[in-house]
C-alpha cells in the first residue's frame, strides 16, 4: 500500500473520531462551591462543637457539590480575614454558569452598634466586608448563605440579592446569645427525617425548616425562654438542593446523571414559567404550552430513572416536584 494513501487515510479517521467526539461531549456539569467557616469558641466546649459541626456540614454537602475538591473547611486559627477572602475569591473563580454558592458562617457573632463582627482569631471579620465578598459572586448565579452565629438577623436585609437565599440563626442583631441553629442545621443534611418529600434531596428549605423546628423543640424540652428565632429570605429555597442522602448523596458525582438533572431543573424551571402565565392565558392555550414541557419532563425522569437503576439505586425513591397539570 502507497505510504501517501495510508497516511491521508489516518489523518481521516483521526479527524472523525475528534468531530465525533466533540459533537457528543457532554456538557459542563453543574457544580456548587461551599465555603464553611468555624469561628472562635472562646470555650473548650465551644471549640469542640463547631469543630463537629463544620465537619458535618462540610462532609454531607459535599454529596451535592458535585466533587470535594468543591468543598472548602475553615477552621480553628487558619480563620483570618485573609483566609476567609481568599476562599471566597477562590469560589467565585470557579464558578460558570449552572453552578451554585453556599456560604456557611459557624460560631460566635456580636453587634458593636454600627457593624456586625464574627469572630475569629485576630481582627474579627465584619458584615460590611463579607457583604463585599459575597457580591464578587456572579449575580447569575444562585446562591445560598447560612448564618448561623449570634446577632445574625439583621444582615438578612443587607446581603439580600435578587439570586441569593439568606438565613441567619437569629431575627436580629440584639439576639446574642450563643445559638443552637448550626447544630441542627448540621443534622438536617443527614436526616431522612428532614427530607419531607423523600426524593433522596435536602434542600434549603427542608434543612432551614428541620432546623428551626428542632431549635424551638429544644428551647421548650428545657422550658426556656427562646433566646433565637431563625429567619429566611430570598428566592425558591425550596429548588437549592444542600445534601444528598443515601444512593441519591452516592451518584451525586456520577457525570450523567448529574447532566441529566441538571436538564431536570431547567424544565421544572420552564414548568414554573408555563404556570406563571396560566391566568393570563386561555385554557386550551395553556395546556396547549402545558402539554409539551410535561412530555419532556416525564421522558428526562424514565432517563434518571434508568440511570439510577444502572448505577444499583432505587429509581422509586428518586421521584421529583409536582408535575400536576391542574396548577
Amino acid at each position: 500500500m502507497d505510504a501517501a494513501p495510508a497516511l491521508e487515510a489516518i489523518v481521516k479517521r483521526a479527524l472523525l473520531a475528534l468531530a465525533l467526539m466533540s459533537t457528543f461531549a457532554l456538557p459542563a456539569l453543574p457544580a456548587t462551591q461551599v465555603v464553611v467557616v468555624s469561628g472562635l469558641g472562646g470555650e473548650a466546649a465551644f471549640e469542640k462543637r463547631f469543630e463537629t459541626w463544620s465537619t458535618d456540614i462540610a462532609e454531607r454537602a459535599g454529596t451535592a457539590a458535585g466533587s470535594a475538591d468543591n468543598v472548602t473547611r475553615l477552621t480553628g486559627d487558619a480563620v483570618r480575614v485573609e483566609a476567609i477572602d481568599a476562599a471566597m475569591r477562590t469560589a467565585a473563580s470557579k464558578l460558570a454558569a449552572g453552578d451554585t454558592f453556599m456560604l456557611v458562617l459557624l460560631g460566635h457573632g456580636s453587634f458593636d452598634g454600627n457593624d456586625y463582627r464574627f469572630n475569629i482569631p485576630g481582627p474579627d471579620v465584619t458584615g460590611t466586608q463579607l457583604g463585599a465578598w459575597l457580591d464578587r459572586i456572579p449575580a447569575s448565579i444562585p446562591q445560598l448563605i447560612v448564618n448561623a452565629t449570634s446577632a445574625s438577623g439583621g444582615l438578612a436585609e443587607k446581603w439580600a440579592k435578587p439570586n441569593r437565599i439568606v438565613i441567619t440563626a437569629t431575627k436580629s442583631f440584639g439576639e446574642r446569645n450563643a445559638t443552637k441553629f448550626g447544630e441542627f442545621w448540621a443534622e438536617a443534611l443527614g436526616s431522612e427525617e428532614a427530607d419531607r418529600d423523600k426524593d433522596g434531596n435536602i434542600t434549603a428549605l427542608e434543612a432551614y425548616d428541620f432546623a428551626n423546628r428542632r431549635v424551638a423543640d429544644t428551647f421548650k424540652a428545657d422550658v426556656a425562654i427562646a433566646t433565637e428565632h431563625s429567619q429566611i429570605s430570598g428566592k425558591e429555597p425550596a429548588r437549592f438542593v444542600v445534601a444528598r442522602l443515601g444512593k441519591s448523596g452516592q451518584f451525586g458525582s456520577d457525570a450523567q446523571l448529574m447532566a441529566l438533572r441538571q436538564q431536570q431543573s431547567q424544565l421544572e424551571e420552564k414548568l414554573d414559567g408555563v404556570r406563571a402565565q396560566k391566568a393570563q392565558l386561555g385554557e386550551d392555550q395553556y395546556f396547549a404550552q402545558l402539554e409539551p414541557v410535561l412530555v419532556d419532563i416525564a421522558r428526562l425522569g424514565a432517563q434518571i430513572d434508568a440511570r439510577v437503576a444502572s448505577l444499583g439505586g432505587d429509581p422509586n425513591a428518586q421521584a421529583g416536584g409536582n408535575t400536576d397539570a391542574r396548577q
